[in-house]
């Protein structure tokens, strides 16, 4: 591969530019200005407002009518930044905390070389994504025909991975990130007298009961060979010591990788809180959001990746996936493609995701741009012309 030394500390700057003015989902305007604009100066085609605030570069090679997708997530976390760094959010509340920047940044990288090399012979669309956290811009993104606009033969994302040492690259076939479902379960009476608890069905008293039969589900109605979590995270109700509050909520997130056992996991939510209402005679309702699935690597696609990984770092199968999710599962339902772990790991250890001391690990732009160069020269050869 032709020397990318060059294009680096460029980039660097760009990726703390974006660090420094975080945008969340949908929101993504600057960020999405300034990739237009480095894409339009290459000479690409670009499309604008692909699910809102996406950006699609495309570039063409050659004859081969094969095609290859590559995306990079945009968005910033609503987390107040606490790195101290010189180039730290300049927007209170908003913060690069899941290193999206460097996912950028490297992707640019990838049209850069991919554009001075040419060493490809058909057509890359380069996938700049709006609201992966937690909003699904991808989902949108789909639903506005991404793939009937700029059809895929393959489609590959990466994300940075703190938990792999800065080198490794690792995918897997099959399930790579669980679904994510949350829940909220509200249970309703009269409200009354603490001091009268007989005359006051008690909300209280059943939440906690809630609380106990919910996490029994994944080790009593799972089968021990599946997977799941299931974590209740926030229980609210009550406003003063002597008084029965009239409604209690419960909410929580579900993790599954096989849609059979999240419909088991609703079910049995379902069941669980009709059954603590009919007993503490109260009313319940579940509001039960099914909002990202899991993310299915397809096993061709993450053997290619595997491939193209070997080339220019440590490839890695993945053992086991994880039971954070990701929207590029909505790409992956519609092409065929493979989720991607980059490892950002430092020797003396790294700052996991979502954290407020995070940072993205600049040292492995280098690499993540050629892994992305490694997959569109695999994948669109010249050899097969």
């Amino acid at each position: 591969m032709t020397d990318i030394s060059d294009l680096i500390q460029p980039l660097v700057a760009f990726r703390r530019d974006i660090h420094a003015h975080p945008e969340l989902g949908f929101c993504e305007h600057r960020t999405a200005g300034r990739i237009a604009e480095h894409l339009r100066a290459l000479g690409l085609e670009v499309h604008e407002g692909i699910g809102r605030t996406g950006v699609v570069g495309i570039m063409r090679n050659g004859t081969s009518g094969r095609s290859i997708g590559l995306r990079a997530d945009m968005d910033a976390l609503p987390i107040h930044e606490q790195t101290n760094l010189p180039y730290a959010s300049t927007t209170p509340g908003t913060f690069h905390g899941c290193g999206h920047d460097g996912h950028v940044a490297m992707l640019l990288g990838a049209a850069q070389h991919l554009n001075r090399s040419r060493n490809f012979d058909g057509t890359v669309h380069f996938f700049f994504q709006p609201a992966e956290e937690g909003q699904g811009g991808a989902r949108e993104m789909v639903r506005e025909g991404l793939f009937e606009r700029f059809p895929c033969d393959r489609v590959f994302a990466l994300h940075n991975w703190p938990d792999l040492p800065a080198g490794t690259i690792a995918t897997r076939p099959g399930p790579i990130m669980g679904a994510a479902d949350k829940f909220e379960i509200r249970l309703e009476g009269r409200g009354g007298h603490a001091a009268i608890p007989q005359d006051t069905p008690d909300a209280i008293f059943a939440a906690a009961a809630l609380v106990q039969q919910l996490n029994a589900i994944v080790s009593r109605r799972i089968a021990p060979t599946a997977s799941a979590v299931l974590s209740i995270t926030q229980i609210h109700g009550g406003h003063t010591h002597n008084v029965i509050p009239d409604l209690v909520t419960v909410s929580g997130t579900v993790r599954t990788f096989d849609p059979a056992v999240q419909d088991r996991i609703e079910a049995s939510i379902r069941e669980i809180a009709a059954g603590v209402a009919l007993a503490g005679e109260l009313t319940a309702t579940v509001d039960y959001q099914r909002y990202y699935p899991a993310t299915i690597n397809d096993a061709q696609a993450a053997q290619e990746a595997l491939d193209a990984a070997a080339t220019v770092g440590v490839a890695q199968l993945a053992p086991d996936p994880a039971f954070t999710s990701e929207d590029f599962a909505f790409m992956l339902q519609a092409c065929k493609g493979a989720y991607i772990w980059l490892g950002q790991g430092k020797p003396e250890g790294a700052t996991p995701l979502h954290n407020p001391h995070y940072d993205f690990n600049d040292d492995v732009l280098g690499l993540g741009i050629r892994l992305h160069v490694a997959l569109v020269e695999q994948h669109l050869a010249l050899s097969l012309q």
